[in-house]
């Protein structure tokens, strides 16, 4: 056994040890069985959770089936009624949440298949540049003020794909940019009263606790922007949070999501000796390169042209688009493939504009569209003792040749590679898009070396559709009573139907990983709330605080409220704390809409394990672990209940 094994084996055992004396403790204070029992549930799915004894979806799979198994074996422990009935055992698979969850995925998947989250992308990454300091707060802030309109887990599943397109052009890892983004696609549901469903229930529990009130104890209900002092404070939070501190808690991991090729150009360095980048550069109107082909200047600069872009022209790039002959003209944009030295020296001699980034061409020249490759020349085939240039390679085929491998030695751009006949064994290194590297795969006349790239169908002929599709969704959602589920599912079905994906794609679009995790919850926060074990846990705290001040209450509130949608659904959590708040606050004079909204707002504090519907929808693709929640997640739950304390005491 390795040491690192030994020190993890320690871990679990010390930890199983600390959850079983808690256990023992507890039992001796609980006030029935049926609450010890679900108490121990409870510390058994955290402890699976923080020692990670298996994964996190098999582990609420593991403890879905242990309820299932209490209707069996409870009678022999004196537990009459099981905590969650069989029959309502799986109810969680078609929840609400988990068929909203699925659609909205399906529906991110349709609008990235369009192109529309590549173009998203493309803006942001204009304007945020590739550091993380500036993509993370673009992207977050966006996502929040999105989400705080929206259902947070649609905003987070909508910018999935823009987040996985931006990691792959600017080369941060994906699992840097997407913890921010979810945590602030939770922060901004508190901003407006539509923006979390706790939120959205609130006024309906204010209305009916009213019932019971004198009318001098009345309450008012809360209008849509009456939080949005608070929400605003606690997504800036959030956001300097993550940029001040995010290279300190922001783990870096291999995520599933990762693009293939994202490492192409250090596989062609190390194998090659090929050090080339890509860069985009402009032509101006007082540049000796104007008039001039391309022919006239890639062998001499060592530079290789692999698409252009004029404003009034749309960019070439792939089969038929790009030749020798073609003339660079006044304002044309251009995209180019080298080695650093090659490119500054031509970017002097012909007095370009070199960008800092692709910035017309970041789309098509990611690393999910287009890369380097290598294809073989076989025995056999037509082009043997033909040259690139006799074939027209790149305008024929796509192929943009910037090496060839022979014999053992590489020959590169400047070497005269495209008029050298080819030989059978000759293995071309070449730029192309992955559409064009799919159609040679059946061309006899060569060989595809490199098999593990992209080889997804884009669509952005049903744009329109997609769009369409997306806006029927969301008009929905905010403007009619129709569930959440449904409106989506609307939006997600009219994708299929119009074609903009296949019923196929539309399945793997859905994080099943995700579906099991928060499905197989929901019946534990069910039988937390069912049993009575979340109303004696809240009842013991506020029982322990004894008399103290309102603003102790209220903030005792606030941890419960956190903790309890760590366990249990936020709408769940509201329901059970939002009477006990007010109750309290009129005991205490203190204000009782403020302690209900207290906890209402405190119940979108879930940051430190993946049970809340945004951590669980990005854990699979940004290869996170429950550690890397606990480590950056549990800094953000303080910060957010400090935040949230001072500002519901300054603005209300």
């Amino acid at each position: 056994m390795s040491k690192q094994s030994r020190s993890t084996l320690i871990k679990r055992l010390v930890g199983a040890l600390l959850f079983v004396s808690i256990g023992v403790e507890l039992s001796g204070i609980v006030p029935s069985i049926e609450i010890a029992w679900v108490s121990a549930i409870l510390l058994l799915t955290i402890y699976l959770f923080v020692f990670e004894i298996v994964e996190v979806d098999v582990a609420a799979i593991c403890i879905m089936v242990l309820l299932g198994l209490m209707s069996l074996i409870g009678p022999l422990f004196g537990i009459e009624q099981p905590f969650v009935s069989t029959q309502h055992l799986f109810d969680g698979f078609s929840s609400n949440a988990v068929m909203s969850i699925i659609a909205v995925m399906i529906i991110g998947k349709g609008l990235d298949k369009t192109g529309v989250m590549g173009r998203v992308a493309g803006v942001i990454l204009k304007y945020g540049g590739r550091t993380e300091k500036r993509v993370i707060p673009l992207i977050s802030g966006t996502v929040g003020v999105i989400s705080s309109f929206m259902q947070n887990v649609g905003a987070a599943a909508l910018f999935l794909p823009v987040v996985s397109r931006i990691s792959a052009r600017s080369g941060l890892p994906l699992s840097r940019l997407l913890m921010p983004m979810g945590f602030c696609a939770i922060l901004g549901g508190t901003i407006t009263m539509v923006g979390s469903s706790p939120l959205i229930l609130l006024n309906d529990l204010i209305l009916t606790s009213n019932q019971a009130l004198p009318p001098a104890q009345k309450m008012s209900t809360f209008h849509l922007f009456d939080v949005t002092p608070v929400g605003i404070a606690l997504l800036i939070t959030g956001i300097l949070y993550f940029v001040l501190f995010g290279k300190f808690v922001l783990p870096v991991t291999k995520s599933q999501s990762s693009t293939v090729g994202s490492n192409t150009m250090s596989y062609f360095q190390d194998i090659y000796g090929i050090d080339y980048a890509l860069f985009e550069m402009d032509v101006p109107t007082d540049s000796p390169l104007v008039g001039l082909m391309l022919d006239d200047v890639e062998g001499d600069s060592h530079i290789r042209v692999i698409a252009t872009h004029r404003k009034d022209q749309d960019l070439r790039i792939g089969p038929g688009a790009l030749a020798r002959d073609l003339g660079i003209e006044a304002g044309m944009v251009l995209a180019i493939l080298a080695g650093p030295h090659d490119v500054d020296r031509f970017v002097a001699k012909y007095g370009l504009k070199k960008h800092a980034d692709l910035e017309n061409f970041g789309e098509v020249l990611s690393s999910t569209r287009s890369g380097v490759a290598e294809v073989v020349i076989p025995p056999g085939s037509q082009l043997i003792g033909k040259s690139a240039r006799d074939v027209w390679m790149r305008k024929t085929y796509g192929l943009a040749m910037v090496g060839l491998h022979r014999g053992g030695k590489t020959l590169r751009e400047g070497d005269d590679i495209r008029n050298l006949p080819l030989a059978a064994g000759d293995t071309l290194v070449v730029h192309t898009t992955w559409d064009a590297l799919a159609r040679l795969e059946s061309n006899r006349d060569f060989v595809v070396v490199t098999t593990e790239y992209p080889r997804e169908e884009m669509r952005p002929q049903k744009v329109g559709h997609a769009l369409f599709f997306f806006l029927v969704a969301l008009g929905l959602v905010l403007f009619s009573d129709m569930r959440l589920s449904v409106s989506l599912l609307t939006g997600a079905l009219g994708m299929v139907l119009a074609g903009v994906l296949s019923i196929e794609e539309a399945y793997d679009a859905v994080s099943w990983k995700t579906v099991f995790l928060l499905a197989s919850l929901i019946p534990l926060g069910m039988a937390v709330e069912n049993t009575g074990t979340a109303a004696w846990i809240a009842q013991q705290t506020l029982t322990l605080l004894g008399d103290v001040s309102p603003w102790v209450l209220q903030s005792a509130l606030a941890v419960l409220a956190t903790f309890f949608t760590l366990v249990m659904s936020n709408v769940g959590a509201t329901v059970l704390l939002v009477p006990l708040a007010v109750n309290l606050a009129i005991a205490t004079g203190a204000n009782p809409a403020v302690f209900a909204l207290t906890v209402a707002i405190a119940t979108s504090n879930s940051f430190m394990i993946p049970t809340h519907q945004v951590n669980a929808l990005l854990m699979g693709p940004g290869g996170y672990r429950v550690p890397d929640f606990m480590r950056a997640g549990g800094i953000m739950t303080v910060l957010f209940l400090i935040v949230m304390m001072l500002m519901m005491n300054l603005v209300f």
